[in-house]
């Protein structure tokens, strides 16, 4: 990619960035009212997590020109303050729909999203930068741009395009590069970094953004083991060590179980199931909702699902595989 082309990160600001709006000086979003400071109270205490932020999806209907029919037709969401939610599903179960949906990346034809009581579509686009971040799955940068320059992007909705870096800024910076290792990157070029690599440096990135609430759209996909557990070790930390609300769209419903602490379940647009892991990831709604026969068991990690089989129109899900 030359120097000319987009830095693209949804990041909660739905905002396109390219290196020569970044040469002229251009501010690329609007301004709004200054943040308000992080939560004073300590990670994981009781009173931290009743300080974490409300996120609310209410009578949501989202759709693309594309279709027909929405994709996600009339249905509502709580997402638990300082807790980790897991949307799964099989493909096309609008997944991803509803997480652009919930960041004001996808426009609604029905229905409100509502940060701490405030409507997010009446939020300024720098304003719901610095309390909503989104990771998607299409992040594109500047090869040639260095790992701790695409990081630095995450500070900007929290200063003045002009402003110099502060000391909170470098402070903010240090402990996302610390949460996803990565110090070792910092003066790589994008470009010279894996899949697994970039994955972690787009999760710096927003991670630097400080936000109350971070939205990770299929953050595991496509990368080998080791950078998954990596990538969910970050999400288990951002549960235990913050408030930090984390709503995050996952293939892989073992990592769901694993590092969940709420689970909803989508199939065709419609909420199946939500509740705990214990309580959606069972075996006769892997049925229902993946198709699949599988059994559900309690490991030293958390629950085990084995897949045997996939299931078919007509299918008994309880025949045995002996």
């Amino acid at each position: 990619m030359r120097d000319t082309d987009a830095l693209r990160t949804d990041g909660g600001t739905g905002t396109t960035l390219d290196r020569e709006s970044l040469r002229n000086g251009e501010d690329v979003s609007d301004d709004g009212a200054g943040s308000e400071a992080k939560k004073a109270n300590g990670p994981g205490s009781p009173d931290s997590i009743a300080d974490a932020s409300e996120f609310v999806g209410e009578d949501l209907v989202i759709s693309y020109r594309s279709t027909e029919e929405p994709v996600v037709d009339g249905e509502s969401i709580r997402v638990p303050p300082g807790e980790v939610t897991a949307l799964v599903g099989p493909n096309g179960s609008g997944k991803s729909t509803l997480l652009k949906g919930l960041a004001n990346q996808l426009a609604l034809d029905r229905g409100i999203v509502r940060l701490d009581g405030e409507e997010i579509h009446a939020l300024g686009t720098k304003e719901l930068a610095r309390r909503l971040g989104l990771l998607s799955q299409e992040n594109v940068a500047p090869e040639s741009i260095t790992v701790a320059d695409l990081i630095g992007h995450g500070r900007y909705p929290h200063r003045g395009f002009f402003d110099s870096m502060t000391e909170e800024d470098r402070a903010v910076i240090d402990r996302a590069v610390s949460l996803a290792g990565i110090d070792h990157l910092r003066d790589r070029e994008v470009g010279s970094l894996s899949g697994g690599q970039k994955q972690l440096v787009w999760i710096a990135m927003v991670l630097a953004q400080d936000t109350d609430v971070l939205l990770l759209d299929e953050p595991t996909t496509f990368l080998d083991l080791h950078h998954q557990l990596e990538v969910m070790g970050i999400v288990e930390t951002l549960r235990d060590d913050s408030e930090t609300t984390v709503v995050l769209v996952l293939h892989d419903v073992e990592q769901a179980a694993q590092y969940a602490d709420h689970v909803i379940a989508l199939r065709e647009g419609t909420i199946h199931a939500r509740g705990t892991p214990e309580e959606v990831l069972t075996e006769e709604t892997l049925a229902e909702v993946f198709g699949v026969k599988a059994t559900v068991e309690q490991g030293p990690w958390g629950l085990r699902v084995t897949p045997h089989r996939a299931l078919h129109r007509g299918d008994d899900p309880g025949r045995s595989e002996e």
